[in-house]
């Protein structure tokens, strides 16, 4: 399908949706047309393209948002396919649950991750995924863990509580910027015969790094670790193959770069580690329906559906396989070539500026996540100055003592957005 015809028709797409009743029936929603694939490269500079897409938020032009690290923003599809399946099951007073619908969007999810839907479980957010396999492993007093000074506190605590708990060692890294075999070469200098796990983040938060997560699972393999993976910021930004990179785990987030509902997350689980990482917390759903209180018999759920329990919300879900259709339609190879475009212009800029640039500066290490800081300004003062002077919606970064300003850049920013960061930071160098 050609790029005018994306245009044309993901637009009628969207009017359709939005011209449904807020109660549509589930038939109405079901048979709304679905965004079309595009079969061609899209250029990252085409801004005909790229505004339509805008187009498809509500996100308000009043200010820059530059936050997706922290929250993503969900697209009119995913709203309205959310609203509408609330208004439905409230009108019925029922939850939903479909093993069909279910199995439905996993499949959808594992185009994203690379993976088959029966290693998919759903989860409330990255945390949840990285909780459950970090309470999950049968780790022991003394067995150590490696990971970065750069993780994110939901990829920290986790481990931190058990290795109090428990007695497990934690040891870690400070990521090099200087290439990826240097970090290869610092995680290898901490193993020891009592390493189990690494835990780490394909693209980090503090920096936007891109860490070289498939040389780390050749690393893993030939010394038969655990490797699991904190996708939180990789997920919905860039192509993902699970199954190339060699983890065993992967855990990610529906609200950051998949644009999906906030409180949804999708954990990938190897097929061959469903039996390793214990499911901890189970109930119904967890088990394949047939128990015995007096036998004692119960199985668990032969697929990563295991790690799931109780009841959960099913709008939230549907919404989240909206907005995994939306990306899927536009093509994870154009969106990451839009967003590491955007990324690059904005590193460069920076460079020019002459402002310390805490992210990686080789192409292959760099995301759409750039990290900055200024001599002799405070972080406070610089971001409040961004916002209140020229409305950026900025994170400020103190993972790793960075202290720096974090800016996040996704399908619905622009090229101009950049160049108003960049008019924003020299304005700032007067401070």
């Amino acid at each position: 399908m050609k790029r005018r015809h994306f245009l044309k028709t993901t637009t009628q797409s969207l009017a359709g949706l939005m011209g449904l009743s807020s109660v549509s029936s589930a038939r109405s929603l079901d048979a709304s047309p679905p965004l079309p694939t595009i079969s061609d490269k899209i250029d990252p500079h085409d801004e005909e393209f790229w505004s339509i897409v805008r187009e498809h938020f509500p996100l308000t032009h009043d200010r820059i948002y530059l936050n997706t690290g922290g929250l993503g923003a969900s697209p009119y599809v995913s709203i309205h396919a959310l609203q509408s399946r609330i208004d439905e099951l409230e009108r019925i007073s029922e939850t939903g649950h479909s093993e069909e619908l279910w199995h439905s969007i996993k499949k959808k999810a594992g185009k994203i991750f690379g993976c088959d839907p029966e290693e998919v479980a759903y989860t409330r957010n990255t945390t949840e995924g990285v909780n459950i396999v970090c309470n999950g492993l049968p780790l022991q007093k003394g067995d150590e863990i490696i990971t970065s000074t750069h993780e994110h506190v939901g990829n920290t605590v986790a481990w931190l509580i058990r290795q109090k708990r428990e007695g497990i060692v934690m040891k870690v890294f400070e990521p090099s910027m200087r290439s990826a075999q240097e970090n290869i070469d610092r995680i290898e200098e901490l193993i020891t015969k009592k390493t189990r796990a690494l835990s780490i983040s394909h693209v980090t938060t503090a920096t936007g790094q891109v860490l070289p997560v498939k040389e780390i699972g050749n690393l893993a393999k030939a010394n038969n670790l655990w490797y699991f993976i904190d996708g939180a910021q990789s997920a919905g930004m860039m192509p993902l193959d699970v199954h190339d990179i060699g983890c065993h785990a992967y855990a990610t987030s529906g609200h950051k770069w998949l644009i999906g509902p906030k409180g949804t997350g999708l954990l990938y689980v190897s097929k061959d580690m469903l039996d390793v990482i214990r499911a901890e917390w189970v109930g119904a759903y967890s088990n394949t329906g047939h128990f015995d209180m007096v036998t004692g018999e119960v199985h668990l759920n032969p697929t990563a559906q295991r790690y799931e329990y109780g009841t959960v919300s099913t709008p939230l879900f549907v919404g989240l396989g909206a907005s995994i259709e939306f990306l899927l339609s536009i093509g994870m190879e154009n969106v990451w070539g839009r967003v590491h475009a955007m990324g690059t212009a904005l590193k460069k800029g920076l460079n020019d500026l002459g402002v310390e640039v805490l992210s990686p500066q080789h192409p292959d290490e760099q995301s759409s996540i750039i990290t900055f800081r200024m001599k002799n300004v405070d972080r406070g003062d610089l971001q409040s100055f961004l916002w209140e002077e020229y409305k950026l919606r900025t994170r400020g970064i103190y993972e790793g003592g960075l202290n720096g300003i974090r800016i996040s850049l996704h399908i619905y920013n622009s090229f101009n957005e950049v160049d108003k960061v960049l008019a924003a930071v020299d304005a700032a160098k007067k401070l």
